[in-house]
């Protein structure tokens, strides 16, 4: 007998759910999320190990698949440190915070739509709320305290330090965030995601709203505080942020709290922009059966997993930016382009809902200028840009003249570049750098310079 095709869910559905039902899904969302994080370590360390010509993990199991599994194992038998100095109440439950808003998030994304679980009909998820995009805001802000806490009890500098930084990096992203969720709202006519998904039966936010989506693919990477965009955990400036001076669980509910925000921004992402769990559109030339029973999980996934690869990507060929960069990125672009672009939005609407009041035509002129303002404000900050970076002509007249001995010991002009560098660096061929000048140092004390070389860098062993 052949299954009927699925009907869209709606709000009325999650009414009347049965206790165990809901257990079950929840059961179900929260061993997904821990699987994807095992699994997400394992991809990561494997994919950069590829980018950068080198195996990653092999050693444990067929091709090192057990290799998190040894990681999560470790990570409890290690030794728990409370420092002596910090607020101890507060530094046991900052982790707890961050990790359990992690879990919560997810409760709202639909990776599916009504199927029939042990001869009951459901949708594929949790929970829905007519504002349910907002709870992944509210969570990501309350998980934010996590970081804050952890940071202040640990009374340290850098774990301050990171903090402090973690705290202004999601205010200043998580602005560009919801004003990129907006224009979702305006075209669905619903804050549910259920709703959301419902309207992408015929085409996706990703292309219909591509500049709202490019802003939240860059926000979620600032939301989730990873690479180029992980100043508030930078080792090679604050040791490790706000998680110095953590070990054992609670440095692994940090951990964790981080994969699993990856995946729900990611799994967002994928709600609002990409349709969600409808399969893409070369498969829905077959018909509706590609949307119905356990298929459109197989689609919601795969759309998951890419996005979780772009993060791996990023990491492995970005350098993490500076501070001033990140700000500027989240406050003299992202925000006021979103601005501007809502407007946008809002005006195509009401034009073409046929509106034939002046006041629209008024907020349309009004929009226009703005968005001249805006590029003529970006190219008057690049030129000042170019102005800062460009060498003092006065001073390179001064100094146009230089002078060096060759190699025969003559005196001869050295021609200066017509554009320093702006970060120089000492030339790496010098002979203390290969360990030649305490080599030769010692062999002239002992009358044999060419020993003291193969004392140090090793040639001729």
């Amino acid at each position: 007998m052949p299954q009927p095709l699925a009907v869209d869910p709606t709000l009325a559905d999650f009414y009347q759910l049965i206790w165990w039902m809901v257990l079950l899904k929840v059961g179900i969302v929260f061993a997904f999320l821990l699987v994807t994080t095992i699994l997400m370590i394992w991809f990561e360390r494997r994919v950069i190990g590829r980018m950068q010509n080198r195996p990653g993990p092999n050693r444990a199991g067929p091709f090192g698949l057990l290799q998190p599994v040894a990681d999560a194992l470790k990570l409890p038998l290690k030794e728990d440190i409370i420092p002596t100095t910090v607020d101890k109440l507060v530094f046991i439950v900052a982790p707890v915070i961050a990790g359990g808003m992690a879990f919560i998030a997810f409760a709202i994304i639909p990776w599916g739509p009504e199927v029939s679980i042990f001869h009951h009909q459901t949708p594929l998820q949790v929970a829905d709320l007519p504002v349910a995009v907002l709870l992944v805001l509210a969570t990501s802000s309350v998980g934010v305290y996590g970081i804050v806490l952890a940071g202040w009890s640990s009374r340290g500098p850098y774990s301050i330090l990171g903090a402090l930084r973690s705290t202004a990096q999601v205010i200043s992203y998580e602005i560009a965030m919801g004003l990129s969720f907006v224009a979702v709202f305006l075209d669905a006519g619903s804050l549910s995601t259920t709703g959301i998904v419902n309207a992408q039966a015929h085409y996706w936010y990703g292309w219909v709203l591509a500049p709202s989506f490019i802003i939240y693919l860059v926000t979620m990477v600032g939301e989730t505080n990873r690479i180029p965009f992980d100043l508030p955990e930078g080792e090679g400036e604050i040791v490790a942020g706000h998680m110095t001076e953590y070990s054992s669980m609670k440095f692994a509910m940090f951990f964790l709290a981080e994969y699993i925000n990856m995946t729900t921004v990611s799994a967002l992402a994928a709600t609002l922009f990409l349709g969600g769990w409808r399969a893409p559109w070369p498969l829905t030339i077959i018909g509706p059966a590609v949307n119905s029973g356990w298929w459109p999980v197989l689609w919601f996934l795969i759309k998951v997993f890419v996005l979780l690869f772009c993060y791996v990507w990023l990491r492995g060929t970005l350098p993490r930016t500076r501070y001033d960069q990140l700000m500027a990125l989240g406050w003299k672009i992202l925000i006021p382009f979103s601005i501007i672009w809502l407007l946008l939005v809002a005006t195509v609407r009401a034009l073409r809902a046929d509106n034939r009041s002046p006041v629209v035509y008024v907020v349309a002129a009004v929009v226009l200028i703005l968005f001249v303002l805006l590029i003529s404000f970006w190219d008057i900050g690049y030129q000042k840009y170019l102005a800062r970076i460009a060498p003092d002509e006065a001073v390179v007249a001064e100094d146009e003249d230089e002078w060096d001995y060759d190699a025969e010991g003559e005196l001869v002009r050295v021609e200066k570049p017509a554009i320093e560098p702006r970060f120089p660096v000492p030339p790496l061929d010098l002979p203390h750098y290969h360990g030649l000048e305490d080599g030769v140092a010692a062999g002239a004390v002992r009358g044999d310079a060419s020993d003291a070389t193969k004392e140090v860098t090793g040639a001729g062993s």
